[in-house]
Formats: structure tokens, C-alpha cells, sequence
């Protein structure tokens, strides 16, 4: 009779329900992991390699970047173009001066990579230079009919990145390059010659040579024609004593696929660049199945392992169990304080009743905590927001600094002092004494500082007008509004611009608005662009569109609904953005 009363006890049931969850659980863990682990560890495998492909893929992206902006700089320097396209020279004292200038310009950009083998201009007739004054010239080789060359000529004035080869241009040396080449184009069409620079090809190999993919595994890249750029086994691939997938890699976009080779089949993991490359990595199938089954095996002695234990943990804690219903219900009087609004009905057990009552107080307690989260969690999103009013873009402090360095290099002291200056008052005004409302002759002193200095690094590609009344500077804005729109302008429409662009930033007043307008003559935005331009949590790639969107949530955030930016745009033609602000003439009537 004992012996059944104990059965039917609460702590024998207590005892036996743990134990049977938790057999239950692990049986079906154990089950489902079996057949599920090789599929489990070839998609993390798979996972890993695409992450570590686009981590590869970043690294070497931003060294070919370096190149196209050394392009770009030769491309639009006046004094290359003045050189190239001299058909004659008053006096050979003149030409010599502007050929000493154009080297020393290539020597300061050979100067400031260390990854770069050379930088040259291949120009109609002799013109020949380069930024390396202690090479000659190859007297074997005709420049002219070398692939880079050709392939630039091909491609009128867009870039052309080569696969992996050696570069026989200069006498006894014949170093092993990626090379970048563009033809250069006059303002009339005509062809001036062609740009070239040399990437050291030890720079992808230390990038790549000790990334491995398990044991045997590794990352290789070949160009859009299907030309091996680098491999870890590239002597093998040259003798064709290894061999990879070539034209399914090429037909893969972003993708994954498993070659059929038996005991030797691989998972190739395929990235595109943006510059045409494809990065791929390579696993090795057979060795995702041994970490599958080393998996299998793992499971199986933490399943029985976590029996054991539970077996035991079970029956202490049965034996336990009354004596902490009491010691809880002991505890939880001491908390017994203030009002709750949700009300568990209390059962007739004694010991349960009380937990019951101690759990209604447990749930008003937690209503309070869900509360002064909620409170925290807005006073964080305030924060947040308060922060992006001070956020200026770093790769335009980069880019600067950059062309501060250049310029300095370059004896443009001027410049330096000049573009030093800009710099100075941009980051004074962009800071206002951390107030959040600014005069907006402020604003207007802030914009055309970055005006000036992005004026001062494209100088032949960007001028700009400000026409704000006078009546309009004493009203206050927030801060930082004009900045984000004026860079979207130039980096998304004219950057992409053949020939000049030009800003004009002006102002408009009625009876309650003042409105400012910020108009440019770029490449101009389609329809569908336009409309998610603004929308809430579109998200591009690439990034365009964010700066604009924070500025018009602002706005809307400080001043409500009906203020905010405003688009018109069309492809070729330009594009307006209209920003609607009250007219406000203390700090104290923002409605903050």
C-alpha cells in the first residue's frame, strides 16, 4: 500500500514525466540529426565558402578600384590631355617642361601604391612615358600590338582589366602582372593613346595563397573569357596536369554546383566582380561527408551522455520539488507590493494557489519591465537618429585627405591650404555646438565648403551655383540636411556624366514654407527609381538613395507629415529635388 501511495506520488510523477521528455527529445534529435547532418554541414560548408568568396572578392575589388581611380585621375588631368594631343610645341624647352610635368604626375601615383608595378602613357608617336624613370623602354617590343593595347582600343575609353600575364615592356625585366589599360580620348574624339598600369601579381597571391577550404580545398579566379586570373595550381593548369570546370563556371552567376567525379567530386562556389572577374572556391564533397559522419558520431554520445545526466538530474529534483514550492511561496510573500492587471484564477490547492498569486504578481512586475523597455528602446531610436545628424560620409574624408596628400606631394600648396580651410569649416559647421536647429545661412556655409572641396577635386568636371535670399538665411533647419543630396547628385548623377556638371542650390518663400531647391544637369533617374527613391526600408545595393531617405524621415520626424523632399527627374535630363520646410525663426518653435 506504501509502495503504490509512493508511486502516485507527486514527486515520483514528477520524476518519471521529466525523464520520458526528455528520452522522447533526444530520440527525436538523434533521429532527425542522423538524416539530416550531411545536408546540415555541405549548406554551412557552402555558406562559409560563399562569405569567404565575397570576402575575397572585396579584398581584391578594392585594389582594382585603386586602379580605376588612378585611370580616372589621368583621364581628366588637363595637362596629360594638353600633352597627348600636341601635334607641336612652340620651343623643345616647353615640350620638355610639360612632359617632365606628366611624369612627375605618374611617378607621385606610383609613389603613393606600393602595390603598383608601373604607370605609363602609350601616346600617338614617341610619346612614351612612364612614372618609373630608372626602367627603359623594351626596343624589341611594339607596344601597339600588345593584347592590353588592342583590348583598350577596342573598348573606346571604357577600362580594360587583364587576366594574370608577363609584362615585357621595359628591357631585362619581365615582372608577372595584372594590367589595367584605357584608351584616352580628346574633347574632339580624337584617340590620344593609352593609359596603362601594372598590378603586382604577388599582391593577389598573398591574398589568396593561404585561404584554404578544408584540407584540400582552395579559391582560384578566371576572367570573363574564361582565362585562368590566378589558382594556387597554376603551373598544373598551364601543363594540363589539373583541370577545373571552366565553362560551367562561366555559366554560373552567384551560384553553387557539384562536379560528378566519383570519390573527387568538388563544390565550386561561384562569385562575379564587378569588373568582370568571377571568384571561385572549391570544396572537396568526401571531406563535408567525413564531418558529416564525425557529426553522426558526436551526436550519438551526447544523446546518451544527456541521458544519463537527465536520469539523474530527474530524480534529484524530485525529491526536491515540495520542499521549493514552500521556500518560493515563502520568498514570493516578501514581493506581494502594488496593483497588476492580469489575475490568474487561484486553484484550491494550497501550495499551487500560492504559486498562482505569486505568478500575478510575477506578470504585473514583468508589464512594468516591458514598459521601461519600450521607454528605453525610444530614447535609443532618438539617439540613433540624433547620431545620423552628425555622421559625415568617411570615404569622403578619405578621398580628401587623399587628394590633400596629392596636391601636397604635387608642391600645390595653395591648394592644400585652400582645400585644408574648406575641410576645417566643414566639419565646424556639420558640429553647431551639438544643437540640433541651425540658422540656415549655416547650413548654406556648411554645403558650400563640401562644395568647394569636391569643386577642388574635380575640377574639370563639377561647377556649382548658390542663390539663397537674404530674407531666408535667419530661418532655422536642421542641420546636415543639404549634404547627403548634393553628394547623391555628384556621385549618381554627375560623376556618371560626360562633361561638365553643374549644382545650382537655390530658394523659394511662401506665405508659411520656405522651400529650397537643389537641381542638377546629370544622367537623371527612370520612373521606377524615382518612386522608391523615398519609399521606407528600400534598401539598395549600392547604397543610393539612404543619405536622402534619412534626410526625409527627418524632416518629417522634427516638423510632421507634410514637410520632406520632393523628386522630379528624368534619364538625360537632370534631376530637381525640392525640400518643403516651415518657416521658423527660434529654436523654441520646432515643436520639439
Amino acid at each position: 500500500m506504501r509502495l503504490l501511495f509512493r508511486m502516485r506520488s507527486f514527486q515520483t510523477h514528477i520524476a518519471l514525466v521529466f525523464v520520458a521528455v526528455i528520452l522522447l527529445t533526444i530520440l527525436i534529435m538523434g533521429v532527425t540529426s542522423y538524416y539530416l547532418s550531411r545536408e546540415s554541414v555541405q549548406a554551412n560548408a557552402e555558406s562559409y565558402t560563399t562569405e569567404l568568396v565575397k570576402q575575397v572578392n572585396k579584398n581584391i575589388e578594392s585594389y582594382v578600384n585603386g586602379m580605376l581611380y588612378m585611370s580616372d585621375l589621368v583621364a581628366n588631368n588637363r595637362t596629360v590631355i594638353d600633352y597627348l594631343s600636341a601635334s607641336s610645341f612652340p620651343s623643345p624647352d616647353e615640350e620638355k617642361k610639360l612632359k617632365g610635368t606628366v611624369t612627375d604626375f605618374l611617378e607621385s601615383m606610383l609613389v603613393s601604391r606600393t602595390d603598383i608595378a608601373s604607370v605609363n602613357l602609350i601616346g600617338n608617336g614617341d610619346k612614351l612615358l612612364t612614372g618609373r624613370q630608372d626602367l627603359i623602354w623594351n626596343p624589341y617590343i611594339d607596344l601597339r600590338s600588345m593584347k592590353w593595347y588592342q583590348d583598350a582600343v577596342a573598348a573606346h575609353g571604357a577600362n580594360v582589366i587583364s587576366s594574370s600575364h608577363v609584362q615585357p615592356i621595359f628591357k631585362d625585366r619581365y615582372p608577372w602582372v595584372v594590367s589595367l589599360s584605357r584608351e584616352l580620348i580628346a574633347p574632339d574624339g580624337r584617340s590620344l593613346g593609352v593609359f596603362l598600369v601594372d598590378l603586382n601579381f604577388s599582391v593577389m597571391n598573398d591574398i589568396l595563397k593561404d585561404i584554404k577550404l578544408g584540407h584540400r580545398g582552395y579559391v582560384f579566379i578566371v576572367d570573363q573569357n574564361g582565362r585562368i586570373v590566378y589558382h594556387p595550381q597554376q603551373q598544373l593548369i598551364y601543363s594540363n596536369l589539373k583541370s577545373e570546370r571552366i565553362g560551367e563556371v562561366l555559366k554560373a552567376r552567384n551560384g553553387t554546383f557539384v562536379s560528378d567525379e566519383g570519390d573527387d567530386s568538388r563544390m565550386y562556389t561561384v562569385r562575379d566582380s564587378d569588373f568582370g572577374w568571377k571568384i571561385v572556391g572549391v570544396s572537396y564533397v568526401n571531406e563535408l561527408a567525413q564531418n558529416s559522419d564525425n557529426l553522426k558520431v558526436g551526436f550519438l554520445v551526447l544523446g546518451l551522455a544527456c541521458v544519463a545526466l537527465a536520469a539523474v538530474i530527474a530524480v534529484f529534483l524530485a525529491q526536491r520539488v515540495s520542499r521549493p514550492i514552500r521556500q518560493l511561496e515563502k520568498h514570493m510573500k516578501e514581493v506581494e507590493r502594488g496593483n497588476f492587471d492580469i489575475h490568474v484564477q487561484v486553484p484550491r490547492t494550497i501550495e499551487i494557489g500560492r504559486l498562482a498569486r505569486a505568478f500575478n504578481l510575477m506578470v504585473g512586475k514583468i508589464k512594468e519591465l516591458m514598459n521601461q523597455v519600450i521607454h528605453d528602446q525610444e530614447q535609443k531610436r532618438q539617439s540613433e537618429i540624433n547620431a545620423l545628424q552628425a555622421q559625415i560620409n568617411p570615404h569622403f574624408l578619405y578621398n580628401t585627405l587623399d587628394s590633400i596628400v596629392w596636391m601636397a606631394e604635387s608642391n600645390k600648396n595653395r591648394e592644400v591650404i585652400a582645400m585644408t580651410s574648406a575641410l576645417a569649416k566643414l566639419f565646424r559647421a556639420s558640429i553647431s555646438k551639438g544643437e540640433e536647429l541651425v540658422p540656415l545661412r549655416n547650413e548654406i556655409e556648411h554645403i558650400a565648403n563640401y562644395l568647394r572641396i569636391q569643386q577642388m577635386r574635380y575640377s574639370d568636371k563639377l561647377d556649382y551655383s548658390i542663390d539663397i535670399g537674404d530674407s531666408a538665411m535667419h530661418y532655422y533647419t536642421i542641420k546636415v540636411i543639404l549634404q547627403p543630396i548634393v553628394e547623391n547628385a555628384i556621385y549618381h548623377g554627375i560623376k556618371k556624366k560626360k562633361g561638365m556638371g553643374f549644382i545650382t542650390i537655390a530658394s523659394e518663400e511662401t506665405e508659411n514654407e520656405l522651400l529650397l531647391r537643389v537641381e542638377d544637369n546629370g544622367i537623371g533617374m527612370d520612373e521606377e527609381t524615382l518612386k522608391g527613391l523615398l519609399r521606407p526600408n528600400a534598401g539598395r545595393k549600392d547604397g543610393k538613395g539612404v543619405g536622402v531617405r534619412n534626410v526625409h524621415e527627418r524632416l518629417q520626424l522634427y516638423f510632421g507629415v507634410p514637410y520632406g523632399l520632393v523628386y522630379s527627374s528624368r534619364p538625360g535630363e537632370g534631376t530637381k529635388v525640392t525640400l518643403r520646410l516651415p518657416k521658423i525663426t527660434d529654436r523654441n518653435d520646432s515643436g520639439e
